[in-house]
């Protein structure tokens, strides 16, 4: 078992930073190395923040660096597929944020280019490292509310889209950047595939991008089958502005299970103005130790040679729905996936 995993973080905005400070500071048996980021200054206000003095600007070169085993990508998702394949090939383990790809084909060729090179591909879906999210699906494993019978997962972030957002032709739009996680909390908890999705969306919040971008929507309903007869459906928006909202409902045959918190602190204010408990603001908190989790558990499986939690096909099936959610709104009407 190698002692120790040295990690390059492809990537330092909000989530690339996260998984650079677990690495840098809590991962055991994980240690980050370098960063890389096409932004000098980003970089190397990265490596300061960090205490390590190694940074690039290309990521090639980072994956010519022998001393890094292992990199985690976190880049728009349109760069992910050149940079798994590169990185495969360049003998690295690979922890990719969420979408896997734009498409189901580059998915594949990821999977394909890591099987082939012997390296682990860990796909970043954090909310499965969440203490809460697992106590669930640990109370539908032991049977206490029956079959799975619905899945409900609602997503609402509250920034307005980027302006490269807009173009879904390069974002894949809120159903791959808002409510990814969703759809694979969805499959994780049904322990299913979806086989069928109707979506409906619209743009509410967002007038910037009517005029050149009339595709775009920011907020999106998705209902769903799963292969094996269980339903679901998905709840996503961005710019809601009221904070950020992660909750998921399991619906079984003898009983229902309540997943999340909108609440920043346990505390609940009275006064003669009204009642009032801080809202969650951002991601960025409310998953902070499920991250830490998600990375730890990258760095354990390439040490003890297992199988990562999240795999590539996890990957692929979520962004196969997107795919398939997005072409739902465009035909309005449902899509059957296909099983490849």
């Amino acid at each position: 078992m190698k002692s120790q995993v040295n990690v390059a973080v492809i990537g330092s905005g909000r989530a690339g930073m996260i998984h650079a400070r677990n690495f840098a500071r809590t991962v055991q048996g994980g240690r980050l190395v370098a960063m890389v980021d096409p932004v000098e200054d980003a970089a190397k206000a990265a490596v300061e923040e960090l205490g390590i003095d190694k940074y690039y600007l290309d990521y090639k070169d980072a994956l010519s660096d022998k001393d890094i085993d292992a990199v985690v990508v976190v880049t728009p998702t349109a760069y992910h597929k050149d940079i798994v394949v590169d990185a495969a090939a360049a003998g690295k383990h690979v922890q990719c944020e969420k979408p896997m790809a734009m498409t189901e084909e580059e998915c594949l060729i990821m999977m394909n280019a890591c099987g082939r090179a012997g390296v682990k591909l860990q796909l970043a879906f954090m909310r499965r490292f969440d203490e809460s999210f697992r106590h669930a699906k640990e109370r539908i494993d032991a049977g206490e509310i029956g079959d799975v019978v619905c899945v409900k997962s609602l997503t609402h972030g509250p920034s307005i889209p980027k302006p490269w957002m807009y173009d879904i032709t390069k974002s894949n739009g809120p159903l791959a950047e808002v409510s990814s996680h969703d759809i694979d909390a969805l499959h994780w908890y049904s322990g299913s595939y979806m086989s069928e999705v109707y979506a409906i969306a619209g743009n509410y919040r967002c007038p910037d991008a009517e005029a050149d971008y009339p595709d775009f929507y920011d907020n999106v309903i998705m209902n769903c089958r799963f292969r094996n007869g269980a339903q679901g459906m998905v709840d996503g928006a961005q710019g809601v502005l009221y904070g950020y909202d992660s909750r998921v409902e399991i619906l079984g045959t003898k009983g229902i299970i309540h997943v999340g918190k909108n609440q920043n602190y346990s505390v609940l204010t009275c006064t003669p103005d009204g009642i009032n408990t801080p809202f969650v603001k951002s991601w960025q908190n409310l998953f902070i130790d499920a991250y830490r989790g998600e990375d730890q558990a990258f760095v354990d499986c390439i040490q003890n040679d297992t199988v990562p939690v999240v795999t590539g096909r996890d990957g692929l099936e979520a962004v196969k729905v997107v795919n398939a959610g997005n072409k739902s709104i465009i035909e309005k009407k449902p899509v059957v996936l296909e099983d490849k």
